[in-house]
């Protein structure tokens, strides 16, 4: 009896958490659905395409150490394309937990991550997945698969309606990226260079 009190209340406190609700916002079609690189700068594509936890959606960022900038909510079948300076770059997905990606892009080029979603306690939970640019990866542009994955569903691009999200949520999101980037600082060196973008793996348009 006291184990299904306490997993109701552990539900009803992650119901009545801010970063639950991710799942009601919606973004708008972007207005350019065939994005490019602008000059100087190289272009990130994060995108979605599987069943298993499409009723969930997904929040990004760019999340250094030092801050966080919102970049928007991905739904299934969304792709959210973000304009970033050459360099290196770690991004964040939150949904259930947050999980993180490194990266080092080049100008002129277009980057893609796969937001893939994972088993979680109370509903799905979201990996962010380097799809590199040679024929031998597990995930790679030049696959079967990531033409399927381009050619479905739209380019969406953050609004109002997101924006007041973020700014309502941002303490639980600063509190979930604190907790989290414990554990992805303990991971074996090994495992982290599995989830790097390399400035190879970008494309050129």
């Amino acid at each position: 009896m006291m184990s299904k009190l306490l997993r109701y209340a552990l539900l009803l406190s992650l119901l009545c958490s801010p970063v639950a609700f991710a799942k009601s916002v919606k973004m708008d079609p972007a207005a350019d659905q065939n994005p490019k690189p602008e000059a100087g700068k190289a272009l990130v594509v994060f995108l979605r395409s599987s069943f298993v936890g499409s009723a969930i959606s997904s929040s990004v960022y760019e999340a250094p150490d030092s801050e966080t900038r919102f970049l928007g909510v991905v739904q299934n079948k969304n792709k959210l394309a973000v304009q970033v300076e050459p360099g290196d770059h770690r991004f964040m997905v939150i949904a259930e937990n947050a999980d993180f990606l490194d990266a080092k892009v080049d100008a002129g080029k277009t980057y893609y991550v796969l937001i893939s979603p994972r088993p979680g306690a109370w509903k799905a939970r979201f990996s962010l997945l380097p799809i590199h640019n040679r024929a031998d990866a597990k995930y790679s542009v030049q696959s079967a698969d990531f033409t399927k994955w381009m050619a479905s569903g739209q380019y969406v691009a953050i609004n109002a309606e997101a924006n007041e999200w973020y700014e309502k949520n941002k303490a639980s999101v600063a509190e979930k990226k604190a907790d989290y980037l414990i554990k992805w600082n303990k991971m074996a060196p090994a495992d982290r260079q599995e989830l790097v973008l390399h400035a190879e793996d970008g494309v050129a348009k």
